[in-house]
């Protein structure tokens, strides 16, 4: 399965276990990156079971390199992982 930057609008294809491209992660403050790798699961990609700390730090990402990028962050996917859930 192809798996995409997580950046708003961004289509360069990552490996699974990265959130982003290179220059998106780098957008990406410290400590958000930091909790990205510490709540990232193996795997998670493939299950589609994240956790909810990951959707969380996941989501944040969008939402801080949106803002950089002046742009309406796409949270979609982690907006449908915390309501499918029941992490709201």
């Amino acid at each position: 399965m192809a798996h995409t930057c997580h950046a708003t609008g961004c289509d360069i294809e990552v490996p699974p276990q990265m959130w982003g491209c290179r220059r998106h992660w780098f957008m990406v403050p410290q400590a958000i990156r930091n909790q990205i790798w510490h709540t990232y699961r193996d795997g998670q990609c493939d299950d589609w079971n994240p956790s909810k700390p990951y959707c969380l730090a996941a989501k944040a990402a969008v939402e801080a390199v949106a803002l950089r990028e002046g742009k309406k962050p796409d949270t979609r996917v982690y907006d449908m992982f915390l309501k499918v859930k029941n992490y709201e």
